[in-house]
């Protein structure tokens, strides 16, 4: 079975939003790193990656994830993850991993887009 990775890009709100679908793995994860840094290069530093199409995450993906946290706070900007509300009652795939290596806590993370783009909302708890 061949599973489609693509990564949507598009601005919403003054963040740049990246939708990742797929499995976010060694094969797939330098396609979302080489996004993140074009996001970068062209001047976007509020960037939400939207993760709640991502059913599989291995350690390279979480390593992506932590390098653009760390790209985008050395450029002063603002990182936000998009897991699905239910992901923390139901456990996705992602939202355990993060847990389970004890980095989620590392990341902003909101239930829904609408919600990663109001500054007005608070992340949920981790």
């Amino acid at each position: 079975m061949v599973v489609a990775f693509k990564v949507t890009g598009w601005e919403q709100g003054g963040w740049a939003v990246l939708q990742v679908s797929g499995e976010l793995d060694l094969v797939t994860s330098p396609v979302l790193r080489q996004k993140v840094h074009d996001e970068v290069a062209e001047g976007r530093h509020s960037l939400v990656l939207d993760l709640s199409e991502v059913y599989f995450c291995d350690s390279s993906g979480v390593g992506v994830l932590i390098a653009s946290r760390r790209l985008i706070r050395s450029c002063r900007g603002r990182l936000r993850l998009i897991l699905p509300a239910r992901g923390a009652a139901e456990d996705s795939h992602v939202n355990r991993v993060l847990g389970a290596l004890g980095v989620r806590r590392l990341f902003d993370v909101y239930g829904d887009l609408d919600a990663a783009v109001d500054d007005g909302t608070e992340p949920l708890s981790a």
